[in-house]
């Protein structure tokens, strides 16, 4: 979605991503700007992306926080996306984009096809982006600890969110939140890895 009123698809904004110079860097500052409150979910799109690269402790350690940072702004409530100047300079490499496309262009055209403007009072409420901030910060830290062959779980699931966010799909948000709390309470509280990476984040900070 590119400003308020226009809506483009994300296989096609993704299309564009891919197309040109693969050394190019694309700087997240450049490509969020004109997405106005979709920015969340384009932000939250290209946080999962290095979750889909076959290399261990790369898609928790770059992608973790930067779904945590999405979460914690839905969290607040805030309107339009904030990101540091660090970050928006920095972004990825056209040629990783290229990469995506091809091993998930068709995945992403099968569930496009089931996605569109429907029950958005969920993406405008407060309290209902409250909680889907909630649970991207809980599932960004799943996402950023070591747990073996759970990344294209979540990154799954995060697209789910991403989706919802930018094609404005309130149903779909809504199955996003069952399958989110589901990972949250198996891979989190059962397992026990979520209470103790909470626990060592609050003894870092306090």
């Amino acid at each position: 979605m590119t400003g308020e009123d226009n809506h483009t698809t994300t296989v096609a904004l993704l299309d564009g991503f891919a197309n040109g110079n693969p050394d190019d860097v694309l700087r997240l500052g450049d490509l969020l700007k004109d997405f106005g409150p979709a920015a969340f979910g384009m932000l939250l799109f290209l946080g999962v992306l290095p979750a889909f690269i076959p290399v261990p402790g790369v898609g928790g350690a770059v992608g973790g926080p930067l779904v945590i940072l999405v979460g914690v702004q839905l969290l607040l409530g805030m309107r339009k996306l904030w990101l540091p100047g660090f970050l928006a300079r920095r972004g990825p490499h056209r040629s990783a984009m290229m990469r995506f496309r091809q091993r998930m262009a068709p995945w992403l055209r099968r569930l496009e096809k089931l996605v569109r403007p429907r029950m958005t009072a969920f993406l405008d409420n407060r309290i209902a982006l409250s909680f889907t901030g909630l649970l991207l910060v809980l599932l960004g830290v799943l996402l950023a600890l070591p747990i073996p062959f759970t990344n294209y779980v979540f990154g799954f699931l995060l697209l789910l969110f991403a989706f919802a966010l930018l094609e404005r799909d309130g149903a779909l948000l809504l199955v996003a939140w069952i399958a989110g709390s589901i990972a949250v309470v198996v891979f989190g509280f059962l397992s026990g890895d979520l209470v103790e990476a909470t626990s060592a984040l609050l003894a870092r900070w306090f």
